[in-house]
């Protein structure tokens, strides 16, 4: 019960600071990714800030073994970088410069009531579910031990 009312009270922080700094509004954000154009830099500063806190955060993190409330700590300990983080990456950056909208702020501007941000969400649940059925169909052709591909040959 305490995890979900820290997390409550965390989303809850987390979507009321996207409001104030405006991540929440797409075209803020598109604002801010026009650089030819009228580029709006306020966001870079809420990123460095964001990028500051995250420091600090993490490096008190990995110096402890319990949270604040008690319970363990789970903090992520590599920094692998493979061909799927670059694509996803990418994928993610595509998406961001053409919906001005990312997952965090989707679901704060889905619970104001935009439309476009009901679309992103969907089309995030879609990517996300497509993800999961591609991921469980890897896993179970890594996981056939009779060397036969995916497709099962028919009987001879």
């Amino acid at each position: 019960m305490k995890s979900a009312v820290a997390s409550l009270f965390a989303g809850l922080l987390f979507g009321l600071g996207l409001i104030v700094s405006g991540m929440a509004n797409p075209e803020k954000v598109l604002g801010f990714l026009d650089i030819a154009g009228l580029w709006d830099p306020s966001l870079a500063f809420v990123m460095g800030g964001a990028v500051i806190v995250g420091l600090l955060t993490f490096t008190i993190a990995r110096k402890r073994t319990l949270s604040f409330l008690g319970f363990n700590m789970k903090v992520p300990g590599h920094s692998h970088i493979d061909k799927r983080l670059i694509i996803g990456g990418l994928l993610f950056g595509i998406g961001w410069g053409i919906a001005g909208i990312c997952p965090g702020p989707g679901l704060v501007a889905l619970g104001a009531g935009e439309l476009k941000a009901l679309i992103f969400v969907a089309s995030m649940v879609v990517g996300m579910s497509v993800f999961e059925i591609v991921e469980r169909r890897r896993a179970a052709f890594r996981s056939d031990n009779s060397g036969e591909h995916w497709y099962r040959k028919a009987p001879e």
